[in-house]
C-alpha cells in the first residue's frame, strides 16, 4: 500500500464527516472559529482513533465490525436528524399557534424566532461516532496490508494522515454551509435534518449490500 492510497483512502472517509459538518454550518451560521476548529478537531480525532482501534483489534473484531457498524451509524444519524426534523416541526407549529391567539399582531418572523441551535457536545459526539465507525474496518485492512504488500508508514502515522484530511475537509465544509445556510434562512434546521437521514440511509444501504 502506498502513500498515496492511504491518502485517498481519508478523503472518502473524510466524506460523510464532510457532510455533516456542512449540516452543522447551515443549522449554526453564526458559529464561531474556535467552536468550528473543536468541530473539526472531534471528527478528525475520531477518524484517527478509529482504525488504530480497528488494528489492534485484528480480524477477530472484524467481522463485528461490519455486521454492527452500518446499523449503528444509522441509528445514530438518523436519531439526529430525526430530532432536527422534529425540532423544527413543533417550532413551526408553535409559531403558527402564537399568531393565531395574536389579536392584530403579526406572526413572528422566522429569522427572528431564533432559528438555530448551537451544536452540543452531546450531539457532536453522536456525530463524530456515527461519521467514523467505518474507519474501524480501515483499519483491520491496513493490518491487512501490512502482512502482505506492507505499509508506507507505521499504522499510527497512516490513521493520523486520515484524521488530518477530515479535519482540513470538515473545517472547509462547516464554512461552506454556513454560507448556504444564510440563504436557507428559516429551512435550514429541516434541511440539515433531512440530510443526516440521508447519510444514514447511505450508510446502511452501502453496508448491507457491500
Amino acid at each position: 500500500m502506498a502513500f498515496w492510497e492511504v491518502l485517498l483512502i481519508g478523503i472518502a472517509l473524510s466524506m460523510d464527516a464532510f457532510a455533516v459538518g456542512m449540516t452543522n454550518g447551515m443549522t449554526e451560521p453564526k458559529m464561531r472559529l474556535l467552536k468550528a476548529l473543536c468541530v473539526a478537531g472531534m471528527y478528525a480525532l475520531f477518524q484517527f482513533l478509529m482504525p488504530v482501534l480497528g488494528y489492534y483489534c485484528g480480524y477477530a473484531f472484524s467481522s463485528l465490525v461490519e455486521k454492527i457498524a452500518p446499523w449503528l451509524s444509522f441509528g445514530l444519524l438518523a436519531l439526529i436528524g430525526g430530532k432536527m426534523i422534529f425540532d423544527f416541526a413543533a417550532e413551526k407549529l408553535g409559531k403558527k399557534k402564537t399568531a393565531e391567539r395574536a389579536e392584530g399582531g403579526r406572526a413572528p418572523c422566522p429569522a427572528e424566532g431564533g432559528r438555530t441551535k448551537p451544536l452540543g457536545a452531546g450531539k457532536l459526539f453522536l456525530q463524530a461516532v456515527a461519521t467514523s465507525i467505518d474507519a474501524l474496518a480501515v483499519g483491520v485492512t491496513f493490518l491487512a496490508a501490512e502482512t502482505t504488500e506492507g505499509l508506507p508508514m507505521h499504522v499510527s502515522l497512516c490513521a493520523l494522515v486520515i484524521g488530518a484530511v477530515t479535519f482540513v475537509l470538515s473545517l472547509a465544509a462547516i464554512f461552506l454551509g454556513k454560507k448556504i445556510g444564510d440563504r436557507f434562512s428559516d429551512k435550514a434546521e429541516l434541511l440539515g435534518g433531512v440530510i443526516l437521514l440521508a447519510i444514514g440511509i447511505k450508510i446502511l444501504v452501502e453496508g448491507l449490500v457491500a
